[in-house]
């Protein structure tokens, strides 16, 4: 009896030993076909891709390229790939919201970015505060963003509508101009741009008087009427905001009414590509405009990118592709800096984050996260039958930024 005991004894422990040797072995394999060390870096990218491909397909474009260079590179945290999970926002901000969800909790996404209309930036960068996850606002240019609703997770990339207005107003004040009118977008972009102008301007010129405002919805504009209304004020300047398919009908119904006759015009945004050079030689002659005159651009870094761009997709970059590509370089740096994935870490990498650019360097302040990054200002004008920019410079955004002692009136406490 005592014999079979223990050779019973000795079976039992015999096959303890392999279960346990056999699922160690299972559990070795499995850790050694995938290690959590290799997984891919998930970044979660949303954009109005169907609503305003002018802009968007240029920036897809500019995050691709960026992220094939940092994988060819090694990618990021010591070996992991990045790998970039895109969703379209159809341009509302319920559907924003609603794919941002999906992105983190179906794709188990790391971190997010992107977002075109600043309303949807905001209703992103809300979500990322209240799910605590890092989000990259790469395009909405809303003050509010940085600043009203400035949170701990959200940063953005492109200058604001305060710091391109303040571009602008440098120009604008020195015009003889008293008499403004302002054209712009009824929805939180237009409405901060404008304010933050007459604000500014007024600052520099205490005589300028705003005689009349004009508030079409984004991209509905009538032209027709929009055009009456603003002649009728009878203004010595004009101040635009509008952008895409409501810029060219403004432009084509307003030169043949004679509204831009012997009146000088400053316009946010109307010397990027996207929307100056559909319209070829109707393009607007001597407007005061933020842009990018992407073929006259010389300087390494933005040489670098452009010929990397036109090789890779057989086309010139628009102000899209500076974009896009500059996000997600952004994401990158952030990432090798933190070391980590962790939310936390990475906010504090993106405080105070210096990197190259194709427009040179920038950094993301720490005291209202906004990125430095400058546009160009300079002149419209048509050249071989398509519109460009002359007359320009580069205004780096560093000088064009309230310090630090205002953001905290202007930013709530974190």
């Amino acid at each position: 009896m005592l014999h079979r005991r223990q050779t019973l004894s000795l079976l039992m422990t015999s096959a303890v030993a392999l279960i346990a040797a056999l699922t160690a072995g299972s559990t070795s394999a499995l850790a050694q076909a995938a290690p959590a060390s290799s997984a891919p870096v998930r970044v979660g990218e949303i954009n109005s891709y169907t609503g305003l491909p002018a802009f968007t397909i240029p920036y897809r474009q500019g995050w691709q390229l960026a992220v094939e260079e940092i994988n060819a590179k090694g990618g990021v945290l010591g070996g992991r790939k990045l790998e970039v999970v895109s969703r379209d926002d159809a341009g509302k901000p319920d559907d924003a919201v609603r794919v941002a969800q999906e992105l983190l909790s179906s794709e188990k996404v790391d971190l997010l970015a992107g977002t075109y209309f600043s309303h949807i930036g905001l209703a992103v960068a809300d979500f990322a505060a209240r799910n605590k996850v890092p989000f990259v606002a790469a395009e909405p240019l809303t003050d509010a963003i940085t600043w009203s609703k400035g949170n701990r997770y959200s940063f953005r990339l492109r200058p604001s509508t305060y710091m391109q207005a303040a571009m602008l107003v440098e120009e604008a004040a020195k015009l003889p101009a008293k008499r403004w009118a302002t054209v712009a977008p009824n929805y939180e972009y237009g409405q901060s741009a404008v304010t933050w102008f007459k604000q500014l301007l007024k600052e520099k010129r205490p005589d300028v008087e705003f005689v009349a405002e004009q508030w079409p919805a984004q991209g509905k504009l009538e032209a027709g009427p929009t055009v009456q209304a603003l002649a009728a004020a009878n203004p010595e300047a004009i101040f635009n905001v509008t952008f895409g398919a409501d810029l060219a009908k403004l432009v084509r119904e307003g030169e043949g009414r004679g509204l831009f006759k012997n009146r000088r015009v400053v316009s946010l945004l109307t010397g990027e590509p996207e929307y100056l050079e559909p319209m070829k030689d109707e393009a607007p002659e001597g407007w005061i405009v933020t842009g990018y005159p992407w073929e006259q651009i010389d300087t390494p870094e933005h040489k670098a990118f452009r010929d990397a761009y036109s090789a890779r997709f057989k086309e010139s970059p628009r102000q899209g592709s500076v974009v896009g590509y500059a996000t997600l370089k952004a994401i990158a740096a952030a990432l090798d800096k933190a070391g980590s994935t962790e939310p936390d870490k990475l906010v504090a990498a993106f405080r105070g984050l210096s990197l190259s650019s194709p427009f040179g360097p920038i950094t993301f302040r720490a005291s209202d996260h906004q990125a430095t990054m400058g546009a160009y200002v300079g002149v419209t004008t048509v050249k071989d039958g398509r519109g460009t920019m002359k007359d320009w410079r580069y205004a780096d955004g560093a000088a064009y930024l309230p310090g630090d002692e205002a953001v905290r009136a202007l930013r709530p406490a974190e």
